[in-house]
């Protein structure tokens, strides 16, 4: 391996040190088109090896821009595919450091098969290894599945750019009006990008996730020893209501969150935590976002909006596909109403409901503020599968706000008569006292006792077996 071309260093950083082993470091190009012959293809334009993250196994395939500008040609794909069914054949995840000028044009119809070959094996490896992507100059075209048929995606945050068609060829649209391209873009706007930093952060980071995935989804060793304390009070966690990425560092041991999709539907918080030392995939509503400074940033109503849905549909699908146990924090009173959001949120909260139900994982609920409506049964209700379903004393759990079904029940009625009927309808009919009398709330603890009573019920339920209809498989 050429120890000097960024494909080659980038491997390098990523890597525990000393661990990289290339394969087919000799492979060139076959095409002698347009004088190919005569241009010198190390590699292929493609680094392709294995080695260690934390001691574990992963393979690794780095695209290097100084051949041929890192275009993808026949060699380039089968290199690439053959790293997949090593991966395949031996568990470990495939990690690609994409940076591409795209499809190789001298080999046309050989780099075009070359693309869907390597589709096809992304294909195959979804759901039974973790692939991960990182782009770090053009991803262009037919390219841009590459990354999107992974499991997560990280992006350069100033250099990098992924599109299908580029921000000029956009109708009403140019470069510097809206770069459709940027990091930014694909993160806030799109939703495909998981973590945007510049190169060393991107890096180190895909290191962490590592850390916090199995090898694949027969993988039961996920898990390490845990040195924090597994009672440990969650003190003042009732004030992370609203922002609940901070909630969710109060339980998770040592504060760590690997959190996904962070610039995407910030009202929905998806992310990695370990509770005694086992990864388990948290998906929370959010309120509030609180800046660097301490301060509110951004604010959200608790409701269910159709970009929140699908990214935690997405994300509970890759947990149960891996074996990976869910935690829900619910806070949410009903669905985004505007125009927009109308158009999608039936099929995103469909979805939503369907990943929560068809999950076979353990499924803990923690209600921690409101939980009203349909809006509630979507997220990890006991009604559609959730083991364990817990509550705070001041959750609210019903279908409507006190006060309004008040008004309702008591339309043409004094002031009084509506404030009588909202206290006794409060108690009867919304507080997590009446919901656990039912038998909907299995536990009501105090906020403090969080971690100790969630890490308790996943413990309660690591041997969980569930069997469903025999299905090729669902079909929402």
């Amino acid at each position: 391996m050429s120890t000097t071309s960024q494909a080659s260093q980038r491997i390098t950083a990523l890597l525990d040190e000393n661990s990289f082993v290339e394969i087919g470091g000799l492979v060139t190009a076959r095409s002698t088109d347009f004088n190919l012959k005569q241009t010198e293809t190390p590699s292929d334009g493609v680094i392709t090896g294995y080695g260690v993250i934390g001691g574990s196994l992963v393979y690794v395939y780095s695209q290097d821009a100084s051949v041929l500008n890192g275009s993808v040609g026949e060699m380039h794909a089968k290199k690439i595919a053959g790293l997949y069914d090593l991966a395949l054949k031996t568990g470990a995840p495939v990690i690609g450091l994409i940076d591409s000028a795209g499809l190789r044009l001298q080999e046309a119809t050989d780099a075009l098969n070359g693309f869907g070959e390597i589709y096809l094996k992304q294909v195959k490896a979804s759901g039974v290894i973790p692939q991960i992507t990182a782009i770090f100059g053009t991803c262009g075209g037919g390219l841009a599945l590459m990354p999107t048929l992974t499991d997560f995606t990280f992006m350069e945050s100033t250099k990098a750019k992924l599109f299908v068609n580029s921000p000029n060829a956009l109708d009403g649209n140019v470069i510097t009006k809206c770069d459709t391209s940027s990091a930014e873009f694909q993160g806030k706007e799109a939703g495909i990008v998981d973590v945007a930093a510049d190169e060393a952060t991107v890096l180190s980071e895909i290191r962490e996730l590592v850390s916090m995935l199995p090898a694949n989804n027969e993988d039961d060793l996920s898990f390490e020893e845990c040195y924090d304390d597994l009672n440990r009070a969650c003190e003042g966690i009732e004030a992370c209501v609203g922002d609940t990425s901070i909630a969710l560092s109060q339980i998770a041991d040592n504060g760590i969150v690997f959190e996904v999709k962070r610039e995407y539907a910030k009202d929905m918080v998806t992310g990695f935590i370990k509770l005694n030392g086992v990864t388990v995939g948290a998906v929370a509503n959010r309120t509030e976002v609180y800046g660097e400074d301490g301060k509110v940033s951004e604010k959200f109503d608790a409701v269910l909006s159709a970009a929140g849905c699908e990214k935690a549909a997405d994300f509970i699908n890759f947990c149960d596909a891996f074996e990976i146990p869910v935690l829900s924090l619910t806070n949410v009173k009903g669905f985004k109403a505007d125009k927009c959001n109308e158009k999608k949120i039936a099929k995103a909260a469909a979805k939503l409901t369907y990943a929560f139900a068809n999950a076979t994982v353990p499924k803990v609920n923690v209600i921690i503020g409101q939980a009203y409506g349909s809006a509630y049964v979507t997220m990890n209700s006991k009604a559609i599968g959730a083991d364990i379903t817990i509550a705070w004393p001041e959750a609210e759990i019903g279908t409507m706000d006190a006060k309004l079904a008040a008004k309702i029940i008591c339309d043409g009625q004094g002031a009084d008569a509506i404030d009588a009927c909202a206290k006794e309808y409060s108690e009867l009919q919304t507080s997590a006292a009446s919901a656990a009398k039912r038998g909907y709330v299995d536990q009501i603890i105090e906020p403090a006792s969080t971690r100790k009573y969630v890490i308790g019920a996943f413990e309660m339920l690591f041997t969980k077996r569930e069997d469903r209809p025999a299905k090729k498989h669902g079909t929402v």
